[in-house]
Formats: C-alpha cells, sequence, structure tokens
C-alpha cells in the first residue's frame, strides 16, 4: 500500500498544524533515529497518555516516514477525525478474530510497501502505577514474524507532565521537554522455524516488551520493576479508561470506582486484544 497523492498532501496539512503546536507545547530530544530501517518496519512504543501517538507520529514525520497506526474502529465514525483517519490510510481494528485478522493483513501491505507501522504492544494506556509498560498483546509480534519486517522499540518519557493520563488540560508551564529513544531492531530470529501458535506469540511480545521496557529505563534512569504489570492479575479492564480509587493526583483526573467502556479512551493499539482470540 503505497502513499497516495491524497495521503501525502494530507499528512503535509496536519504536520503543518501539529509540528509548530507540538514545539509550543514542549521541547524535544529525540536519539536513536539513524536505528531506523530504510524499509518497512514495526515501530513498537511504550504508551502512558493519550498524546503519545502524536510524540512518536512527530519523531517520525520528521524522519520522512509518515506514521501509519492502527486505531479503534469506533474512532473512523468521528465526522472529522475519522475523515483524517482515512486520508492518511489509517487502519482500523476491530475487537474480533475477523476484524483483527483484516487489520494485520492491511498493516502487512503497509510494511510489504516499505510503510511504518505503528503498534502499541500494550494495547491502550499502562494500568502501572508508575507507567512502565505492562504485560503486551501480541499483535506487533504476529505481524512481524508473518512479514518479516523488523520491529523497532521505543521509549517516550515527558509527555505525561505535558498531559497527564486521562487529565482535561495542558500542563505547559514551566516548560517540558519531551524525549524520544529508539532501539535497535528486535532480533526475533529464534522464533522463526517455530509455529505460530500462542507460546511462541507470547515469548516474542515478551521479547519486544523487554526491550521497549529497557529503553524508558535509560530514559528514567530507573530500574523497572521485577516483574512485569498484569491487569488481569490486579482485576483491571485490559482496555478502556481505568483510573485507581484514590490515585487521582498521580494521574491527573478525578478518581473513579472502574473501569469505563473501551469507546471512551481515543487510544492506538495493538489489533489483538485478549477477547479477539
Amino acid at each position: 500500500m503505497k502513499e497516495s497523492a491524497k495521503s501525502r498532501a494530507t499528512f503535509m496539512l496536519l504536520a503543518g498544524i501539529a509540528r509548530p503546536l507540538m514545539n509550543v507545547l514542549m521541547g524535544k530530544k529525540w536519539e536513536g533515529t539513524g536505528k531506523l530501517p530504510a524499509g518497512g518496519f514495526i515501530a513498537a512504543p511504550n504508551h502512558c497518555t493519550e498524546i503519545d501517538p502524536v510524540v512518536i507520529g512527530h519523531m517520525l514525520y520528521n524522519q520522512k516516514r509518515p506514521p501509519h497506526f492502527l486505531a479503534k474502529a469506533g474512532l473512523f465514525k468521528a465526522p472529522v477525525l475519522g475523515t483524517l483517519l482515512r486520508a492518511t490510510n489509517q487502519i482500523p481494528v476491530e475487537r474480533s478474530t475477523a476484524g483483527a485478522n483484516r487489520s494485520l493483513q492491511v498493516a502487512k501491505e503497509v510494511v510489504d510497501a516499505g510503510g511504518a507501522i505503528i503498534i502499541y504492544p500494550e494495547g491502550t494506556l499502562t494500568r502501572d502505577p508508575d507507567l512502565w509498560p505492562m504485560k503486551g498483546h501480541t499483535g506487533a509480534a504476529r505481524l512481524a514474524l508473518q512479514t518479516g519486517a523488523p520491529v523497532v522499540p521505543m521509549a517516550h518519557w515527558g509527555a505525561h507532565e505535558v498531559f497527564p493520563r486521562y487529565a482535561k488540560r495542558f500542563h505547559i508551564f514551566p516548560r517540558k521537554t519531551v524525549r524520544v529513544l529508539v532501539g535497535e531492531p528486535v532480533d526475533l530470529s529464534a522464533f522463526a522455524d517455530r509455529p505460530m501458535d500462542r507460546a511462541t506469540l507470547s515469548e516474542a511480545t515478551d521479547v519486544i516488551m523487554d526491550a521497549v521496557t529497557a529503553l524508558l529505563a535509560t530514559l528514567r534512569d530507573e530500574e523497572p520493576p521485577a516483574e512485569r504489570w498484569d491487569p488481569a492479575v490486579h482485576k483491571q479492564a485490559k482496555h478502556g479508561r481505568f483510573v485507581e480509587r484514590g490515585s487521582n493526583a498521580a494521574l491527573g483526573a478525578a478518581p473513579e470506582t472502574a473501569a469505563e467502556p473501551a469507546g471512551n479512551e481515543a487510544s492506538l493499539e495493538d489489533p489483538e486484544s485478549e477477547g479477539s482470540k
């Protein structure tokens, strides 16, 4: 799936609006951009606030790699947003086996044509109270093993200070700097000859998440938790908005008692949710 003239023109229009705005909202420091492959690749970043896609998209577009995200299908129904998503060849994701398979097929076409696909392996904003990457879903690993495309781990830190998770407003002052660190493509060669079953995909996903977590640890200059946060273990919904009771100060939102429907969180995601198995 090559970029059409309409898609390129729409990207240029959006970039003309978004880049100056992002430069006003935050400083930026991008490291490791020379590690981006020349051909198609899968970008796998961490996900801690709603503006993450703009942060990663900004970085990739400035490297002349128009970003393609897998986005909740419901977002494509919004009057203005849906039009922009379709015009820039973003990929809708449905919560069904057939829908997930269609999404991965379209993503494969983008990668095969040399494009950049951004998949958030966590599937939604991290549930980890300290914003470390949580347990990942298998879509990025599945697409990588199906296409042979490299998976490029990425981590960013600082965007949550500009727009805290589930916040209602931006925190511009004092000025913050958002850092993005691009890692070496993940080595998944050990899985190439194995059956594409749950065990293989789960192990490959762990390798990807380990790489993302290590990059974030470098940016934060902290040690990550010994065990990755698993929403199921903590009886949390795997998708949709979730704010822990009493944690509004840390998350920048009013306390809530339970997870809200997935449609309330306009995040971009991995197509392989537990509900699509």
